[in-house]
């Protein structure tokens, strides 16, 4: 059975599923999903076409489901999709997608921190942490397992790879490869994120084979675009070293440099 206090605003056409908790001063407009067991804390507020699955939070002064700050938004049905066990901390903006039958995602085991914006278009995977206050652009693309440290904020289009760490207060305007360690104003890459791929359970057999693609790509001369199509002549990629150089390939923003340092 849900427990919705009476002191909570949930209005009529909200989809509210079993054990779900809304507290007091809360507000769940009527196109919302709540699915399972879901918690909405007081004074947030969700709105829009948004869906948040089983087991997620949403802590007080939180906004999910607002309309783009986008101009060439004109009132089309866009949506916000939340995944499971996902906490989206105090003060958090989500806002919806722009363009007509987009989506903002989030998903599953996903922890976004206080005080952080999550623009029009985004679209941010698992297992993913969002220190405070980071400041997502419109269309920014966060994969899988990536970290962003506190009071970063990400340009537009950029993609931050899977497994990647971006340190805090840096300032992020081109793509971050996966598997990267970095940090700065302006952002550089500072080596391969060893410390995150251990907790990760990566083999040392696979941080081996990303450790020489990294000394090839990095510590190498020649144009970058030469030393990413020239990796796989190089040596035999592995999966991870492959989703690397595909990654790399298909970036459109730009890619981070290394470090001189």
């Amino acid at each position: 059975m849900s427990e919705i206090s009476n002191l909570a605003y949930v209005e009529k056409g909200a989809k509210i599923g079993e054990g779900v908790v809304i507290e007091p001063f809360a507000v769940v407009k009527k196109n919302v999903i709540l699915r399972d067991r879901v918690c909405i804390k007081s004074h947030a507020y969700v709105e829009g076409y948004t869906e948040i699955g089983e087991d997620s939070v949403v802590w007080p002064g939180a906004s999910v489901g607002a309309k783009p700050q986008d101009l060439k938004f004109k009132g089309e049905k866009t949506y916000v999709k939340i995944g499971k066990n996902t906490e989206i901390r105090e003060f958090v903006t989500v806002n919806s997608s722009c363009g007509e039958g987009t989506t903002v995602s989030i998903g599953d085991n996903t922890l976004i921190m206080a005080y952080c914006h999550v623009a029009h278009n985004c679209e941010i995977g698992s297992n993913v942490i969002i220190a405070n206050n980071v400041q997502l652009a419109g269309h920014v693309t966060v994969d899988d397992y990536a970290i962003i440290g506190g009071m970063t904020p990400v340009h537009q289009f950029v993609r931050i790879g899977k497994h990647s760490m971006v340190g805090g207060m840096s300032r992020v305007s081109y793509d971050v490869p996966p598997f990267t360690l970095g940090s700065g104003v302006p952002y550089k890459i500072r080596g391969l994120n060893i410390i995150g791929l251990k907790r990760r359970a990566f083999s040392l057999e696979r941080r081996v084979a990303l450790t020489e693609a990294f000394k090839i790509v990095y510590r190498t001369e020649g144009s970058f675009a030469d030393r990413i199509h020239g990796l796989s002549a190089i040596i035999s990629p592995s999966e991870d070293v492959q989703h690397w150089i595909d990654f790399c390939k298909s970036s459109k923003r730009g890619l981070i440099d290394i470090s001189p340092e």
